[in-house]
Formats: structure tokens, sequence, C-alpha cells
């Protein structure tokens, strides 16, 4: 990053994002991660607004008149209990796009609506291979097969009802999180609490340095199920950009250490000009940026898009490996997606600003 831009708290950010990743927030259940990030932004300062459907909005003010709204999520992956089944277990309903042979063996918090949270395991109907030897192996996991082994005394549908278990309950996994010496932050819920973090960082150095045009920031608590950003971006904004996890794969070019653009993705190619525009930001803070296509993905960008949002939209984010599963990341990434956010909003071309009030909203 040039030396003359704003700095960026990378531990303050890591430690953020740690916290954030051990406060449950499945799709629907988003409260306490929400009220950590207004706690987080009132220790720096800065106002914020809930939106109606629970989201989290706030701005940082700029000289010039063009408005950038930046988007991430702050709700995740988890279940509902769809079922208590006659031994007293769980059958669960997915929150979110993910393979049930991902949460095998996972920790969870069943959050009971009458009687607080209860703790308990994601295990199969065959889990013990001295019982069933090669069926264990051939056994498909699905809704029907995995389950949750609560941690409270019950093998009867009765006994875990009288522990206040009711279908609806939500289901969260526990993270997991930690910072490895080597700079690797693992854990479940990188997607996107990664982002989220990133954002509060970036907030607290623009504080210092107000960018050349406001800058949005606004997360969304429904993203996991498609609708996240479908409303709450400000009717006044030049241009979106989502920032999400980029997945790291066979094919693909995105690195745990770098700073992705997705040009294309499940919904189609998002703006040509408002990407070239963030690769010239990259190069200008001297940030290594990838450029990557994810044919099962979609964003926040996306379902604004959808939701009839008239203004140019593109998607970055930092590297996550083993996405929607046990991920991990490294410090590299959330640095660089910050230096790409910060050269934007610091170094936004006049000819940018231009092309921005074009397709300003009426």
């Amino acid at each position: 990053m040039n030396s003359d831009s704003p700095p960026f708290d990378l531990d303050q950010a890591t430690t953020f994002l740690i916290e954030l990743l051990n406060t449950p927030s499945p799709t629907g259940y988003t409260e306490a991660a929400v009220a950590l990030i207004e706690r987080e932004l009132g220790r720096l300062g800065v106002a914020s607004a809930r939106t109606p459907k629970g989201g989290l909005l706030w701005s940082v003010p700029g000289a010039g008149e063009d408005e950038i709204t930046f988007s991430a999520h702050a709700d995740t992956l988890g279940a509902m209990v769809k079922e208590v089944r006659a031994n007293g277990r769980l059958g669960l309903t997915r929150l979110g796009g993910y393979d049930w042979t991902s949460i095998e063996g996972a920790e969870v918090q069943v959050h009971s609506q009458r009687h607080g949270t209860l703790t308990g395991t994601v295990v199969n109907t065959r889990q013990s291979s001295h019982v069933w030897g090669q069926k264990l192996t051939d056994l498909k996991r699905d809704e029907t097969t995995l389950e949750v082994r609560l941690d409270a005394v019950t093998d009867s549908a009765a006994q875990t009802r009288a522990h206040g278990v009711q279908v609806g309950d939500f289901v969260s996994f526990d993270s997991g999180a930690r910072l490895t010496p080597a700079g690797y932050v693992k854990g479940r819920h990188l997607d996107n609490k990664a982002a989220v973090a990133i954002f509060t960082g970036v907030t607290a150095a623009l504080l210092s340095s107000s960018p050349r045009c406001t800058a949005h920031f606004y997360i969304s608590v429904y993203e996991e199920v498609g609708h996240g950003a479908a409303s709450g971006i400000p009717a006044t904004t030049t241009e979106l950009i989502a920032v999400d996890m980029a997945a790291i794969g066979d094919g693909q070019t995105s690195s745990e250490h770098h700073v992705t653009l997705c040009v294309k993705d499940s919904s189609g190619p998002y703006d040509h000009r408002l990407g070239n525009r963030l690769r010239e930001a990259a190069e200008r803070a001297g940030t290594e940026l990838k450029i990557d296509i994810y044919p099962y993905y979609g964003s926040d960008a996306s379902a604004a898009w959808r939701a009839g949002l008239p203004c140019p939209a593109a998607l970055i984010g930092p590297g996550v490996d083993a996405s929607h599963a046990y991920e991990r990341m490294h410090q590299d990434a959330l640095q660089a997606t910050a230096d790409l956010m910060l050269s934007y909003l610091k170094e936004w071309a006049s000819e940018g600003s231009e092309e921005g009030k074009a397709t300003r909203r009426p």
C-alpha cells in the first residue's frame, strides 16, 4: 500500500474477526453478531443504524458527490430443527447451501426459544464403525442420516421436548476459530465475517483520512439464502461493491494470500468498467489482484441487481480455502482486500466520478 494511505490495523481486525466468528449468527438468528458489530463501531465513535430487515448501515462522509456502497453479510450457514426424532435426537433442515458431509462431527448450539442454549454434536445414524462396519462407509450423508446428538439426558422425543427443544429452533455450527502462528485464520464462517472485520478496519482507517467520496458500509443478514441485499442499499448509491469470500480450488486463480476480483458468477458478469477501475486501484496500491469466475456462487451484488439496483456493481474479496466447510485464509488476504478498498476510495479518479454520476439514481 502507498505510504500516504490511511493505516489498516490488521491485528485489531483479526482480533475482532475471531470474536465475530465465535458469535453464532445463522441466517435468521443474527442479533448477537449485529450487536457485536455495533459495539465495535461504537468503540470507533461511528454511528450506525439498523435496517427494518435487521441489517446494519453506517457511512463515512467524503468530499465528492458520489456515494460508493460496500456490502458484506454477517449471516452464516446453519440449520433449524426439522424434527424431534423418537430417539431424542434432532433432524435438521439446512440454512444456506452446503454439503451434508461438511457438518458431520460439527459441534453445535441449539438455540431453544424457551430454555436457552443446549450444546450437541452432528453425528450420523450409523456412527460407530464397531457396530456398523462397511455400512458406515457406504452411508449416504443427507438430512435423513445426519442428526444432532444433544448434550442432555434424553433418549426420547418427550425428554428432548422437556428440555425446551422444538421444531423451528435455530442451530449454529461452532466456528472453532483460531489464528495460527503462520498467520492463518481458521474456522467456519469466514464466509463472510472476514469481510465484516475488514469493513470495521477500513472504517477506522478512513476516520483519519476522509475518502474522496462518501463511503457507505452495509451489512446484510439474509445473503446465505439469496436475498440479503435485495433491500437496504442506500438509494443514493452510485456504485455497489460486494465484498465476499473468494473461493479457492482447481481451475481457480484465487489464493488465501490475495484479494480477488470476481468478474462473473452464476448470476452472470459484473460491471466491466467498475471492474477495470478496481484493477487500476489495485495497481496504485501495489496489490496483486487475482481475477476469477465462480460458476456456483451468488452475492449481495447480484441480489441487489435482481431487485432493481440501477447502478454498476462489482464483487471482490479475500481468498478462502474449503468454502462452506471448515475454512482457512491468511491475514495477507485481509490486508490486501483492505488495501484495495482504501486505494479505491482515496484515489477514485475524476473520470470515475463522472461515470458514476451518469448512473446515479434519480
